[in-house]
């Protein structure tokens, strides 16, 4: 799979490049203790730090960073100073940021009484090889980012002659400081537009010896999956 971002050509050498997500891991997850004690257990507990699918899908896809420092005061309050030089294409985006009003989510579970909506602009645009969609997600596991991204799926495979914003939902009314150059905005996976097809069926007497010996090693100790069955050159 090949994703292609383009920008204007006057922005190629300005803009922040989206990141594989491998590479800009949080700092909180690097400080975290592997493992700590645990008053209910009466031990030492492995943290989520030692939990492959909680890293493993932090690693996973592309993020698209804020491309300037925009600072924030009590939450309601946005502003920024990013000169840009003169762009090549009309109609372009100049700030990192835009806004939807309140009418646009009121009734659903995004709407915080008449707040508008952030809008992330995109100064990238995307592009996938046929029969891929690009499904657009808040940073996994990011709870501690004051906003949070709304997830879309865009089919990039044909949309990809302009940018794709990102739309998001500010929560910290008393969010006081600057969202620095370089922050995740959304994490980004490529997905086959293809649905799946579903089969069900009951274990046959193989699967039900799998299962059991393989929960079985899983309550022997740590790391059953982690060791036997993760991929770890797939992920880069």
């Amino acid at each position: 799979m090949k994703i292609t971002f383009r920008c204007d050509p006057a922005l190629i050498d300005v803009l922040p490049r989206p990141v594989p997500a491998r590479a800009a891991l949080p700092d909180w997850l690097r400080a975290m203790a592997p493992r700590v004690p645990s008053a209910v257990h009466g031990r030492e507990i492995r943290t989520v730090k030692q939990c492959p699918p909680f890293v493993d899908a932090m690693r996973h896809g592309v993020l698209l960073v804020l491309p300037c420092d925009v600072r924030v005061e009590r939450g309601m309050r946005f502003s920024w100073d990013w000169p840009l030089p003169a762009l090549t294409v009309e109609g372009h985006p100049h700030a990192p940021l835009s806004f939807h009003v309140p009418e646009q989510i009121a009734g659903s579970p995004l709407a915080h009484g008449r707040r508008s909506a952030l809008k992330f602009n995109s100064f990238w645009t995307v592009a996938l090889e046929p029969g891929w969609s690009l499904l657009a997600m808040h940073p996994f596991n990011r709870d501690d980012l004051p906003f949070r991204t709304v997830t879309g799926l865009v089919d990039a495979d044909r949309f990809n002659d302009v940018g794709i914003n990102f739309p998001a939902v500010w929560l910290d009314e008393q969010f006081e400081g600057a969202l620095p150059r370089g922050l995740p905005i959304a994490q980004c996976c490529a997905v086959p537009r293809e649905a799946p097809e579903l089969a069900f069926e009951a274990m046959a007497p193989e699967r039900v010896a799998g299962y059991n010996d393989v929960a079985a090693r899983i309550m022997a100790g740590p790391g059953v999956y982690r060791k036997g069955y993760r991929d770890k050159e797939g992920r880069g």
